[in-house]
């Protein structure tokens, strides 16, 4: 029992050394193509210093990490197993009746540990900065003429609490017209449908324009029409916020710029402010599945390369886990799509692929160590 757990250690070792260094270069590869094309970017802006690439560049290595961990734990995985298999340890471990089984709960282990630090730790860092990244991208490489906060088609749909005319009442706000400007979001082209507990109008306010203050929506140039009555000209009103203007940012930034500890909280806010919240909850389950998918991966990893090296067929093994790598990277892309799409509930779209590869690797180890 004491040597099967020192040569599971001892093999945890050595995976995380090999993953932790795959990790490292497909990192600074994508960090380098994303430089690159930075430079280009900036190419055609004179005015914007070059130490911003590296800057934009900086902030985005988090992120890249995090996206490439699952193959990276692959790939390190296949070349761990693959040099313990050509050395011999693994033989020589199996003949002295240690299972795979054994053997690989180190590393695997592992794989979970750095998964569970990476959506633990890694996300809120990761998040931060991406959303530093997005902010120097915004003000300094894209063109923010007309708008800077894009809502679907530029308009604004937004469902809140609206307890002014009745308990339990709801107002529906819609303005054709959003732009940020500064720290004050404009609308022009408001109508606020205000509701009671049963979904019966109660009143509509038309205003030409307005803005979101403290903890309010400042409405000018408005009219209350309300059944069975002539329209009362109301010149200036107000009406309660739910939202706050960083909280309409954080709702409609990209998912990628919250922690998984914030989109809970921005996905309860999303869905009670009836905004569609299925990429952040996508991307929330995705991060959920990471640790379980790492794990995934040092299985898979194992499975493929555990061959010994006098059977023959070693390169073809290792392509094929390569390969399976591949497509089970391009099976959960295509099931994110289709959750994106509301084809797939975000849960599922995030756990199937995962699932399925986790059953490979799986059956592939017991065919392997049983068959």
């Amino acid at each position: 029992m004491n040597f099967a757990l020192t040569l599971s250690l001892y093999i945890a070792r050595q995976f995380t050394y090999a993953v932790l260094a795959v990790i490292a270069f497909l990192t600074g590869l994508i960090t380098l193509f994303d430089f690159i094309d930075l430079l280009r970017r900036v190419s055609t802006r004179p005015n914007v210093p070059a130490s911003l690439v590296s800057e934009i560049a900086m902030l985005h290595i988090p992120f890249a990490m995090l996206e490439i961990l699952p193959f990276g734990v692959l790939l390190g995985g296949i070349i761990c197993f693959w040099r313990l298999a050509r050395s011999s340890e693994l033989v020589v471990a199996r003949a002295a009746g240690i299972s795979a089984w054994q053997f690989l709960t180190g590393p695997v282990g592992c794989a979970v540990l750095i998964g569970t630090l990476s959506t633990t730790v890694v996300s809120p860092l990761s998040s931060a900065m991406y959303r530093r990244a997005e902010i120097l991208d915004q003000q300094y490489l894209r063109d923010n003429t007309g708008k800077a906060l894009n809502m679907s088609g530029g308009t604004l749909w937004l469902r809140q609490s609206d307890n002014g005319l009745t308990d339990h009442g709801v107002a529906i706000i819609h303005a054709r017209h959003v732009k940020l400007q500064g720290n004050v979001m404009r609308i022009s082209d408001i109508s606020v449908y205000r509701l009671d507990g049963h979904d019966r109008m109660l009143a509509r306010i038309e205003a030409g324009r307005g803005y979101l203050g403290n903890g309010r929506w400042v409405l000018d140039e408005a009219r209350l029409l309300r059944p069975d009555e002539n329209p009362v000209d109301m010149g200036h009103m107000t009406l309660p916020a739910d939202l706050t203007l960083a909280g309409v940012q954080d709702s409609f930034a990209s998912p990628n710029t919250l922690s998984v500890w914030a989109l809970p909280g921005f996905i309860k806010l999303l869905n009670h402010s009836g905004f569609s919240s299925i990429r952040h909850r996508l991307r929330f389950q995705s991060l959920l599945t990471l640790p379980i998918l790492c794990g995934t991966m040092a299985l898979v990893a194992a499975g493929f390369s555990m061959r010994p090296a006098r059977r023959g067929g070693v390169v073809r093994m290792i392509s094929l886990g390569v390969g399976a790598g591949f497509a089970l990277f391009a099976i959960s892309k295509i099931a994110a799509q289709f959750g994106e799409s509301g084809a797939l509930p975000p849960v599922l779209a995030a756990w199937a692929p995962t699932g399925a590869g986790l059953c490979l690797a799986v059956s592939l180890l017991l065919h392997l160590e049983d068959g």
